[in-house]
């Protein structure tokens, strides 16, 4: 393949699909999840992308998009998990619905995705407040900052996730 080469993504799969999908296999330690993730990767890149790509190199292409998918997968996993945990705790008369436990777990990757977004203070700012309930004074002496920024930060941190709920069309209201 030359520097900077256009390849379709037909082309893309054929010649790579068995070697991204092994790769993945070795990664994740399951054949069931890495055929997943590889049929994920050629769906996002042909979102993306449309037909044809300007690769230089496939497998490099292929890795970061499969990369990503993988660590959303796992962070998913890692929220779906402490929620369950949480969950758990409660009584059982309390516990949602299995459709509502899925927009739930959906809701609470939104936040993350948009928390991870903001710089570190304004997303440890909303984490204090909201997880671990500490008042904005007690906030400013963490943050060292004055409770008007850590008003300024919780501003934006909220701001950030209804952005993210009205691009990602999760539920109305966290």
């Amino acid at each position: 393949m030359s520097e900077l080469e256009s390849i379709s993504v037909e082309v893309l799969y054929k010649e790579h699909q068995n070697w991204l999908q092994s790769w993945l296999c070795r990664r994740m330690g399951c054949a069931y999840d890495a055929q997943d993730l590889t049929q994920d990767t050629f769906v996002r890149i042909l979102k993306n992308s449309g037909a044809c790509l300007l690769c230089k190199t496939p497998r490099a292409y292929l890795l970061t998009v499969a990369k990503s998918l993988m660590i959303d997968k796992w962070r998913r996993e890692e929220i779906e998990k402490a929620y369950l945990e949480a969950l758990a705790q409660l009584p059982e008369a309390t516990s949602p619905s299995s459709e509502a436990l899925n927009e739930i777990i959906e809701t609470l990757q939104t936040i993350d995705k948009a928390l991870a977004k903001l710089p570190e203070k304004p997303r440890s700012a909303f984490m204090m407040a909201q997880f671990e309930g500490m008042k904005y004074r007690e906030i400013a002496e963490v943050l060292e900052v004055s409770e008007r920024m850590v008003k300024k930060y919780m501003a934006q941190a909220m701001m950030a996730c209804i952005l993210a709920s009205n691009e990602d069309g999760a539920s109305d209201g966290f």
